[in-house]
């Protein structure tokens, strides 16, 4: 089976000790791609060198995290656009706005996730979205911002059924997580309704780790246990699910497997 991890840090410090194997362990479980959102100018070039050791499992973005939005989130908005410019990236992301960690710089992270999704336009990338307590918010911005040249995926997607049906009115893809292994967290009573043409896996590494591992640090490799839970809420197969959520994943992210 082919997996895409549409979704994980693995360059963050918890993968110091053992970064190489990691991405081995998950090549050898089939998770042949894994997509690699920045969080700021701090965590650039630890991202781009793991890209740069494996350049054909892993493929980076680039933007500034919704968190590392500060008072100078225009200077960081600058090097981002110098990045696209020079590199290759498959999206623009982590991009977003949270509200649940701090409050402090709501406008500043409004604006800098709006001038975001027009870089992604400028530069006719998908965008990975973070929407953490903050949905209403940036679904207002995306419907602004939409166009024809403007898509990507609602990562760590934990909403409602009507959340869920007002992304597929724009076109826009949902990522599914640990989450969705989680005993009472209800996602799979909302992701049984939604197509499988809408949907992405993804781990969030080191972050949200699925059943049997929660608790403990999250990498690609477990990309099989959403994808054997999905299967089981839609009643099919691991086959189809891995099938067809790559595909969606290679298909926004303009992937090519070698």
């Amino acid at each position: 089976m082919f997996f895409v991890d549409s979704h994980t840090h693995l360059y963050l410090e918890q993968f110091g000790a053992d970064r190489n194997e990691v991405v081995k362990r998950a090549i050898k479980e089939g998770v042949e791609m894994m997509l690699l959102p920045n969080i700021d100018k701090d965590s650039f070039d630890d991202m781009m060198a793991l890209c740069n050791a494996f350049p054909d499992n892993c493929f980076p973005m680039t933007g500034l995290h919704p968190t590392s939005v500060k008072e100078d989130y225009e200077k960081e908005l600058a090097e981002v656009e110098k990045q696209l410019e020079k590199n290759r990236f498959v999206a623009v992301g982590e991009i977003g706005i949270d509200l649940y960690w701090d409050k402090t710089y709501k406008t500043q992270q409004e604006d800098a996730f709006r001038k975001q999704l027009q870089l992604a336009k400028k530069f006719s990338l998908p965008v990975s979205i973070h929407t953490r307590d903050s949905f209403d918010e940036v679904y207002c911005i995306v419907k602004e911002e939409k166009t024809n040249d403007l898509n990507g995926v609602f990562h760590c997607f934990t909403g409602t059924t009507h959340q869920a049906e007002k992304i597929m009115e724009m076109g826009f893809f949902m990522g599914i997580g640990g989450v969705l292994t989680f005993k009472n967290s209800g996602l799979g009573d909302v992701v049984k309704d939604i197509p499988l043409e809408f949907l992405l896996l993804e781990t969030d590494s080191p972050f949200l780790t699925p059943a049997p591992y929660r608790g403990k640090r999250n990498e690609s490799a477990y990309v099989r246990f959403i994808a054997g839970k999905l299967a089981e809420i839609k009643e099919t197969t691991v086959e189809e699910i891995a099938a067809i959520t790559s595909n969606n994943a290679m298909n926004l992210f303009n992937l090519t497997r070698k």
